[in-house]
C-alpha cells in the first residue's frame, strides 16, 4: 500500500469518527540476512515488515498514540479508534502538536535502492569471505560472529493539515569477527564492519584484510602499570564517546533532567576551541541519511560544537516550542517523542589553540595510549553525571613500537576530557558512525589488569 492510499483511508475514516487532527509515521522493509558457521548456514532470515504509528488529537488537544501493521481499512479503523480513547489519557502537562516545518521543501534525494542479491548469493559470498579470513592467520580458528545483510525501506510520513513525505532506500552491511588462539596466550578478538547500498558496494577484501590485521595485531600483549597517561583516540571511538554523551546536545535530555547540559548553556565553552562538531545526517557518506525526520521536519546540517562552544541543541517540534526555537530534524515518532542526533562530523576549527600540533599516532616517540575501541558502553557510561569507565581494545606506544595492551579500562569525565585535548589530527576518518580524526587527550586514567 502506497502513502496515497494510506492516507486517504485515514481521512475517510477519521471523518467518521469525528477526528480533525491526525498525523501517522510509517516504515516498509524487506530484510534478507545470513550467517555461518565454518561453512555451514547458520542463520538464513527473509522477512517483511510494516509498522503504522499514528496520533490523534482531540478536543482538548491531547494527544492519543497507537501502532499497528495491520494496513487493512479495518486495521486503520481500529488504530484511529484505539488513538482516538488513549487521548483521553493523553499528557495534560506537556503540549504536542505539528512541525511548523513538516510542509516546508526537502532536499531532493535521490532514491538509492539496489536490486536486492537474494539469501543464495549473500550466503555464497558470506561463506567465500568466512573462508578467506580463516585462511588469513594459522591462528585464526573462529569467526564466532559474522553477518551480511540487504535491506530495502520505504518510509513516510502524512497529517491531517496537508503534509505528505516519503523516500526508499537499500542497505547492505558485512560484519565479521574473528578469534586468534596461540599456545599459552590468552585468546584475541576483533573484527570489521562494512556497509553500502547494495552487496556490490560492500569491500568484501577489505572487510576480511582489516578483521584479520586487527585480530593478528592484539596476539602479542602485555600488561599496563595502572596511572594517568596521554590518550589518543582513534575516531570510531571518539565518535563511540561523543555518541554516548549526546544528551548534552539533546533537548528532550535537558527537559527531563538527563543531561550534562542545561537551558543556559549555549554559548558557553565546553571544549577546545579547537574543536567543531556537527551533526550531518544528509552527508554524502552518510548510507543511512533521511530527508526527514518522523515528524515531517526536514533534515539538514547543524552546528552543535562552533570553536569549542556549545552552538546548538537537536529538537522535536514540543522542545523546539519549550525553547523558543525551530525542530531541527532529530524527533522519532513514538508514545513519548524522542531526539536523537544523526551523522557527527568532528573537525578541527580554523582557531589553532592546541598545546603540541606535532602530535601524530604514526610519528609521535613519546609514550601514550592508543584507544582503538571502547567497549561495553551501555554500562560504563553515566551520561546524566558525564563520567565514564569503560574497558578498551588498544596499544601502548614508545619509541615508535606499539604492544597490545592485554586488559585495561579508561575512566574520566567527559566535559574535562573536551577541554584537555591537545591535538586534532589533520586527516578525517569516514566510520559507520559518522567521520571523525583523532584526538589527543592530555590525559586519562588508565587501570590495567595485573
Amino acid at each position: 500500500m502506497n502513502l496515497i492510499d494510506i492516507t486517504n483511508l485515514i481521512t475517510n475514516n477519521a471523518e467518521s469518527l469525528n477526528i480533525k487532527k491526525w498525523d501517522f509515521g510509517a516504515s516498509f522493509s524487506d530484510d534478507f540476512s545470513v550467517q555461518v558457521d565454518k561453512g555451514i548456514a547458520k542463520q538464513l532470515k527473509a522477512s517483511q515488515k510494516q509498522v503504522l504509528t499514528l496520533r490523534v488529537w482531540n478536543k482538548d488537544n491531547l494527544v492519543g498514540i497507537s501502532t499497528t501493521s495491520d494496513l487493512s481499512e479495518k486495521g486503520l479503523q481500529k488504530a484511529l479508534h484505539q488513538a482516538s480513547l488513549a487521548s483521553n489519557y493523553g499528557n495534560r502537562n506537556e503540549e504536542t502538536n505539528f512541525s511548523p516545518l513538516a510542509k516546508e521543501p526537502i532536499k531532493n534525494l535521490k532514491p538509492i535502492r539496489k536490486s536486492p542479491s537474494g539469501i543464495k548469493k549473500l550466503l555464497e559470498v558470506l561463506r567465500s569471505a568466512e573462508d578467506k579470513l580463516l585462511k588469513k592467520h594459522s591462528s585464526i580458528q573462529s569467526i564466532p560472529y559474522n553477518g551480511l545483510s540487504e535491506s530495502f525501506f520505504k518510509r513516510v510520513y502524512a497529517n491531517s493539515e496537508g503534509a505528505s513525505r516519503c523516500y526508499e532506500k537499500s542497505q547492505a552491511a558485512l560484519y565479521l569477527y574473528a578469534r586468534a588462539v596461540e599456545k599459552d596466550k590468552k585468546p584475541r578478538s576483533s573484527g570489521a564492519v562494512k556497509i553500502g547500498y547494495g552487496l556490490n558496494d560492500i569491500d568484501i577484501d577489505s572487510c576480511i584484510e582489516e578483521a584479520a590485521n586487527k585480530t593478528i595485531a592484539h596476539l602479542n600483549y602485555s600488561t599496563i602499570e595502572t596511572g594517568k597517561y596521554k590518550v589518543c583516540l582513534s575516531p570510531e571511538s571518539f565518535l563511540t564517546l561523543i555518541n554516548a554523551f549526546s544528551s548534552m546536545f539533546n533537548a528532550r535530555s535537558i527537559i527531563d533532567g538527563v543531561s550534562i547540559s542545561n537551558k543556559d548553556s549555549i554559548g558557553k565553552v565546553i571544549a577546545s576551541p579547537s574543536l567543531n562538531v556537527y551533526d550531518d545526517g544528509l552527508h554524502k557518506d552518510n548510507i543511512s541519511s533521511a530527508p526527514f525526520d518522523g515528524e515531517g521536519t526536514p533534515t539538514k546540517k547543524l552546528c552543535l560544537i562552533n570553536n569549542g562552544r556549545l552552538e546548538n541543541f537537536i529538537h522535536s517540534e514540543a522542545t523546539a516550542r519549550i525553547f523558543n526555537t525551530k525542530p531541527t530534524g532529530h524527533a522519532g515518532l513514538g508514545s513519548k517523542v524522542s531526539v536523537s542526533p544523526d551523522w557527527l562530523v568532528v573537525q578541527r576549527s580554523k582557531i589553532i589553540d592546541l598545546q603540541d600540533l606535532n602530535l601524530n599516532h604514526k610519528q609521535y616517540l613519546g609514550k601514550f595510549i592508543y584507544i582503538e575501541e571502547l567497549n561495553a558502553i551501555h554500562a560504563g557510561v553515566k551520561a546524566s553525571q558525564g563520567s565514564f569507565s569503560l574497558p578498551f581494545d588498544g596499544w601502548v606506544y614508545e619509541k615508535g613500537k606499539r604492544t597490545s595492551i592485554e586488559s585495561a579500562t579508561v575512566a574520566g569525565d567527559f566535559k574535562t576530557l573536551l577541554k584537555n585535548i591537545v591535538n586534532i589530527e589533520d586527516k578525517q576518518h569516514i566510520t559507520t558512525s559518522g567521520i571523525s580524526p583523532h584526538i589527543w587527550i592530555k590525559e586519562l586514567s588508565i587501570t590495567g589488569d595485573q
